[in-house]
């Protein structure tokens, strides 16, 4: 027999014991009495202080706020998101007033610009988009339309701007790909912009033969069926 094997079944049976010793041992003995976890949490938990109310109590008292925000991009944004936990102040709403906060650190949790985020949702670079000043002095915190609509696409697609800045396509205005209507600026998320949907669209430039310079393909053999995009990332469009 070779001289790993009694080393090997030394190692399992430590592991098995280690794990038998661990389940006796760490694991609470209400765990799994509900569920994957430790039934004795829930009477814990339910043993907490109530802090936050919902955005229905808001609501009761609240309701011309909350229908400008039902109508503005803040509509999916709970009140105590940006206010704070209100329980105690539906409790006791004369003693005991919500925050407020002026902060632009408040609103760039979220507005920040980070390539995470979905193409499309408002970012900004808050070091240069008006410094030091609040953010609720242009925008209405409940319906938070841009005052001035963003003339470049890179306001918003920074990511994008910045990758096809150095690929092939960088004398490409985003137009000539994309129908972007003029309310899309404004209401981002529900004007959305079209793109292409045809092998042909990028035939125009790579299979008409006239333009120099510009790879070209056989668009009857190249690839198909596929639509170039499956292949080729249009704003990084480099060959695989």
């Amino acid at each position: 027999m070779p001289q790993q094997v009694p080393r090997l079944a030394a190692v399992f049976l430590i592991a098995v014991a280690g794990l038998i010793i661990a389940r006796r041992v760490l694991i609470p003995e209400s765990f799994g009495d509900r569920g994957h976890y430790r039934a004795l949490a829930v009477d814990s938990i339910a043993a907490r202080e109530v802090k936050y109310a919902g955005h229905q109590e808001c609501t009761l008292c609240h309701s011309d706020v909350a229908q400008v925000r039902a109508a503005g991009n803040h509509q999916g944004v709970s009140c105590e998101v940006c206010h704070g936990p209100a329980a105690s102040h539906v409790s006791a709403p004369m003693d005991v007033k919500p925050e407020i906060s002026r902060d632009r650190d408040l609103c760039v949790l979220c507005h920040a610009f980070s390539p995470s985020r979905p193409t499309g949702f408002p970012q900004i670079d808050s070091v240069t988009h008006n410094p030091r000043l609040p953010c609720m002095g242009c925008h209405l915190a409940h319906a938070p339309e841009p005052p001035v609509p963003p003339q470049g696409c890179n306001a918003c697609h920074g990511q994008i701007a910045t990758q096809k800045s150095v690929s092939h396509h960088q004398s490409l205005d985003c137009v000539t790909c994309h129908v972007a209507p003029e309310e899309h600026r404004m209401n981002p998320r529900s004007v959305r912009p079209s793109k292409p949907s045809e092998r042909s669209f990028c035939g125009a430039c790579h299979a008409g033969g006239a333009l120099g310079g510009i790879p070209q393909v056989d668009l009857r053999s190249h690839g198909q069926p596929y639509v170039c995009w499956q292949c080729h990332y249009p704003h990084f469009p480099e060959a695989r």
